[in-house]
């Protein structure tokens, strides 16, 4: 077990960064979600409420850490945490690995204490009203690509893209 806090950031984004629209995926990549469940499951994972709220139901086997500036806000469920801040997140993350899953605030956020980045890239641009930050070559580098191109399941091709942080 890896008993170093790391803290990854996992999102699917357009060419033009674009993530969501009307709290909702622009696009529909069966292949993309078998690799978020097979990445976050076990794990913790912070997430703004509005992309909380937009799952039918809370996912299994991975606990919901929920940031939302509203201190009324409840979730009654054993797998969510409501925490105030990221910061206070970040503060339930021990020795382990952790996801930041969005949305485009929390992004924003987190990108300071995240380890590496886990993108999709959907070769395509969209409306969207939600936006992953760009990426800053000084920053952060490739370090493994995998190439899918559009088929029956998936209208859209798209590249998984691992960035580390540069020494």
């Amino acid at each position: 077990m890896n008993s170093k806090k790391q803290i990854i950031m996992i999102a699917a984004a357009g060419e033009d960064n674009s993530l969501g629209k009307d709290n909702d995926l622009l696009w529909h990549l069966p292949d993309d979600f078998k690799r978020f469940k097979r990445l976050t499951y076990g794990h913790k994972m912070i997430m703004g409420r509005k992309t909380f709220e937009s799952f039918p139901k809370p996912l299994p086997n991975r606990i919901h850490i929920i940031v939302t500036r509203d201190p009324d806000y409840k979730v009654d469920h054993d797998d969510c945490l409501v925490v105030h801040s990221l910061k206070e997140a970040l503060d339930l993350i021990k020795n382990e690995k952790a996801y930041i899953i969005g949305g485009g605030e929390i992004y924003k956020q987190g990108e300071q204490y995240a380890d590496a980045i886990e993108l999709t890239r959907v070769h395509s641009t969209f409306e969207a009203d939600t936006f992953f930050p760009s990426i800053d070559n000084q920053i952060w580098k490739v370090i493994a690509e995998e190439y899918h191109p559009k088929d029956e399941k998936h209208k859209y091709d798209f590249t998984y893209l691992t960035y580390g942080r540069k020494n």
